[in-house]
């Protein structure tokens, strides 16, 4: 075994040194059985039911723009799934459990409130909403404002109960800002974190966390058959629920360069190492239409972890990521050593969880071109569940009319085949045609030919071919040149 070198960490307002005896341990094991901190339960050990969630602290200067941590005291706050974090990318941060809350002033605000409006029964889920609320009350105090039921609901998403119901947790929520307490003791944690700036990245057997994109080049040309790791909101479930072993990890986090997100008026570059919830607030702040698919992208702890890039390297057809950033026109920027390429991304996936990367190469970005005049942009996601689900179909839709006709269209479907495309078939049966109620009929005809869709768990062959005729109608009832109708007026939850 090699020299170790161990992480370093602020826990408990104090720096901490750990070795850390195989890299994917998890936040959540360290902290129940080595910290014998037991507040975070595990209930799904998949990321999906919040019972875990803590909060990852980092510099404020190190986040891109826009940025949706919560910023405070020189520091951004992100909540997180410990479940599914891996420890070694704990080093250089600062972790807060619920067992932070509570100080000398007594209980939080949060925790207050949801003791007066019986925001819990079992309690097992309540460590969970606890955190989730208390970055909420963070945000909301140092803006002087309170969160609306709506907001609220949005930042809960994440977080399940099966016994209390919502409503008094949402109560909770909502009174909690007038409700005395301490903050979160974030005072001089700034200060520490400057500290264990410098400090060399951690010695683990099986883990590299390169700082530069040059040097992660020269480790992915070193490893090519190593496992790349951002997240870990997938990666973390090959472990946690198929017990795959990762021998070799190349953690991407500490790459300044790939936590970047550049606009120069033409161009959106967003880099690989970019939150879910930065990446996606970016395209928001160019596309509006694309603020449902936001906010019913997981769940906040999720999207605060895992990567957009991530999310497209990972190739799932039924990815969320995909259908939009197609229909969008994106390229990705492929790295191997110093050499750069950029391929369009829908021909980036070429069959089931496979894709056009190289041996030693790996997506450096993402890259968006700039609305153009007269483009119609739409994002779709059906589900089972409204928020944080996985979609039984998803779809991007981008539209140009020229007067009365079709000037050009991209329709990308996930859920429908082995990989999200476009429907070619369907796109030529609606370009340079009036857009009119017999080219909607012959486009979604057409879909036949385009997809041949499975059944599963989570919708029938027949549902998705339905589905996604109804999204095409729904797409033309929007955007049809005369009486076009408020995509409000045609919401179906599905």
């Amino acid at each position: 075994m090699s020299d170790m070198r161990p992480i370093q960490f602020v826990f408990r307002g104090q720096p901490v040194s750990v070795a850390v005896p195989e890299p994917t341990r998890s936040v959540l094991q360290w902290l129940r059985e080595d910290a014998r901190a037991c507040g975070s339960k595990e209930g799904c050990a998949e990321g999906d039911c919040g019972a875990c969630t803590v909060i990852v602290a980092e510099l404020a200067d190190e986040m891109p723009e826009p940025s949706r941590a919560v910023r405070v005291a020189g520091l951004a706050l992100r909540p997180v799934n410990a479940c599914i974090r891996f420890l070694p990318t704990l080093h250089g941060k600062a972790l807060l459990t619920v067992e932070d809350l509570a100080g000398s002033g007594g209980l939080h605000p949060a925790q207050n409130a949801l003791v007066e409006h019986h925001g819990s029964q079992c309690g097992f889920c309540t460590p969970g909403f606890a955190m989730s609320l208390a970055l909420c009350h963070e945000r909301h105090a140092e803006a002087g404002t309170a969160p609306t039921r709506p907001e609220l609901a949005d930042e809960l998403s994440g977080n399940l109960c099966r016994c209390t119901g919502y409503r008094p947790i949402l109560d909770a929520g909502e009174a909690m800002n007038t409700l005395p307490g301490p903050r979160l003791p974030l005072e001089g944690l700034a200060d520490q974190l400057r500290a264990l700036r410098d400090e060399p990245s951690p010695s683990i057997d099986g883990f590299k966390a390169p700082r530069s994109l040059a040097e992660l080049a020269t480790q992915r040309e070193l490893q090519p058959d190593a496992t790349l790791l951002a997240g870990a909101t997938d990666i973390g479930l090959w472990v946690n629920k198929q017990f795959r072993a990762l021998p070799q990890l190349i953690y991407l986090g500490d790459v300044a360069e790939l936590r970047t997100i550049d606009d120069d008026g033409a161009t959106l570059r967003i880099g690989a190492a970019v939150t879910l919830e930065d990446g996606w607030a970016a395209l928001v702040q160019r596309w509006p239409a694309l603020s449902e698919m936001h906010r019913r992208f997981a769940g906040p702890p999720v999207r605060h972890a895992g990567t957009l890039v991530g999310n497209l390297a990972n190739g799932s057809p039924i990815g969320d990521t995909a259908p939009v950033l197609i229909a969008l026109g994106a390229t990705l920027t492929l790295r191997k050593g110093q050499a750069t390429r950029e391929l369009p991304l829908q021909d980036f996936y070429v069959g089931y969880m496979k894709n056009q990367l190289g041996r030693g190469e790996f997506i450096e970005a993402v890259c968006v071109p700039p609305p153009s005049p007269g483009w119609q942009v739409q994002a779709h996601k059906l589900s089972k569940r409204f928020d944080c689900d996985i979609s039984a179909v998803s779809a991007g839709f981008a539209l140009r009319l020229d007067g009365e006709h079709v000037a050009e269209v991209r329709l990308a479907f996930g859920g429908m085949a082995a990989v999200v495309k476009r429907a070619a078939a369907t796109e030529a049966a609606i370009v340079g045609q009036p857009w009119t109620e017999a080219t909607l009929r012959a486009a979604q005809a057409a879909l036949a030919s385009d997809f041949q869709p499975l059944t599963d768990l989570r919708a029938s062959a027949d549902y998705r071919r339905q589905a996604a005729a109804a999204l095409l109608e729904r797409l033309w009832l929007s955007t049809r040149p005369s009486q076009p109708l408020a995509l409000h007026e045609l919401r179906v939850f599905a």
